[in-house]
C-alpha cells in the first residue's frame, strides 16, 4: 500500500508541472508573435535557422544541467567544460586534419564525461556540496583553456573543411546543429521516462531518505547526472567551436547563467525532484528568443544579462510557490490514505 501510495505521489508531482509546461508554451508562443509583430523579418528563413542553431546549443547544455538539478545538485562549470573540450578538439583537429570526424566526435564527449566524473566523485565520495565543487572547477577548467592553448586562439583557417561545415550540413531544411540538439532532447526524456535509473535521478532528488531506503545510491545517482550532463557539455563544446569557427579561453563565458536559466524556467526545481526534458526546450526557446529579439528590436544587447537574471529570479519565486502548494497537496493525500 506504502508503494503504490509513493508512486501516486511520485506521478502527481510531475503531473502537476503540465500546466507549467502548458502556459509556458503558450507564454513563448506569444513571445514570438509580439517580436515578430513589431519586428516582421524576424520569421524570416535564415533568422530561424540561426535563432534555432543558438537554441540548440542552449538545450543540449540545459538538458545536462537539468539531470543534476533533479538529484538536489548544481553544475556551474558546464560552460567551462564545453570551452575546455572545444578548445581540446579544435587543437586536434589542427593538428590532425585528416584524422576525420569520428576521434573528434569521441575526445568531445569522453573528455566532458571525464571533465563531469570529476565533479561527480568530488559530489559523490567527499560529499562536498556540489556548488562549491563546480564553482572551483569553473575556474579550474577556464585557466586549462588558457593552458593547453598557450592564451591563443584557433581560427577558421586552422579547421579543417569537415570540422567547420559538419554541424552546417542541411537535413530537411535544417542543420545538423539543430537536428543534435533535438535529439539529445527526446534521448533525454526516453532516458528519464523509461529507464530505472532515469526514474532513480527522481526519487532520489524527491526524498533522498526514502530513496536510500528503497535501496537507491543518491551519491551513485549524482554522480551518473554529471557525468551524463559532462558529456553533453563536452559534445556541445565542440558544435560551439564548429558553430562560431573559433575556439578561445572566453568561449561560453557566463552561459551557465542562462542555462541554469532555462531549466528553472522550464519547471525544473532547484530542490531536486521535479522538472521534465519539455519544460527545459521549452525554456530554452524562450531565452532563446528574447537574446535574438533585443538586439533586433532595438534593446541593447547589454540587457540580456539583466532580463535573464529577472526572468530566473521570478522563475525562482514561481517554483518555490508551486513546491509549497505541492507539499500541502501530498500532506492531505497522506492524511486521506491513512
Amino acid at each position: 500500500m506504502r508503494e503504490t501510495h509513493s508512486a501516486r505521489v511520485g506521478l502527481g508531482t510531475r503531473i502537476g508541472r503540465l500546466p507549467h509546461v502548458v502556459g509556458l508554451g503558450l507564454l513563448t508562443l506569444l513571445l514570438l508573435a509580439a517580436v515578430s509583430f513589431a519586428f516582421p523579418p524576424f520569421l524570416e528563413v535564415d533568422n530561424v535557422k540561426s535563432l534555432l542553431d543558438d537554441t540548440a546549443l542552449l538545450i543540449m547544455l540545459a538538458v545536462g544541467e537539468m539531470f543534476v538539478l533533479l538529484t538536489r545538485s548544481v553544475d556551474l562549470s558546464v560552460a567551462a567544460n564545453a570551452a575546455l573540450t572545444g578548445m581540446v578538439v579544435a587543437l586536434f583537429n589542427a593538428a590532425h586534419p585528416g584524422a576525420g570526424m569520428l576521434p573528434v566526435i569521441v575526445i568531445a564527449i569522453v573528455m566532458g564525461a571525464v571533465l563531469g566524473a570529476f565533479n561527480g566523485i568530488l559530489v559523490w565520495k567527499l560529499r562536498i556540496p556540489s556548488i562549491v565543487v563546480t564553482l572551483g572547477t569553473l575556474s579550474a577548467y577556464r585557466g586549462l583553456v588558457y593552458i593547453v592553448s598557450g592564451g591563443a586562439w584557433v581560427n577558421s583557417g586552422q579547421m579543417s573543411p569537415m570540422f567547420l561545415g559538419l554541424v552546417r550540413v542541411p537535413i530537411l531544411g535544417v542543420s545538423v546543429l539543430s537536428w543534435i540538439g533535438f535529439l539529445v532532447a527526446v534521448a533525454a526524456f526516453l532516458f528519464l521516462r523509461f529507464s530505472v535509473s532515469g526514474r532513480n535521478l527522481y526519487a532520489a532528488g524527491n526524498n533522498p531518505n526514502a530513496a536510500a531506503y528503497a535501496g537507491i545510491d543518491v551519491g551513485r545517482m549524482q554522480f551518473l547526472a554529471f557525468v551524463l550532463s559532462g558529456a553533453i557539455a563536452g559534445l556541445a563544446g565542440y558544435l560551439w567551436v564548429a558553430r562560431f569557427a573559433v575556439a578561445y579561453t572566453d568561449v561560453a563565458s557566463g552561459f551557465e547563467l542562462q542555462v541554469i536559466a532555462a531549466c528553472v524556467i522550464g519547471g525544473v526545481s532547484i530542490t531536486g525532484g521535479v522538472g521534465g526534458v519539455v519544460g527545459v526546450v521549452l525554456g530554452g526557446l524562450f531565452l532563446g528568443i528574447i537574446k535574438n529579439a533585443l538586439p533586433v528590436v532595438g534593446i541593447s544587447p547589454f540587457w540580456q544579462m539583466a532580463v535573464s537574471g529577472l526572468v530566473i529570479t521570478v522563475a525562482v519565486v514561481l517554483n518555490a510557490g508551486a513546491r509549497r502548494h505541492e507539499g500541502r497537496r501530498i500532506l492531505e493525500e497522506s492524511e486521506a490514505g491513512a
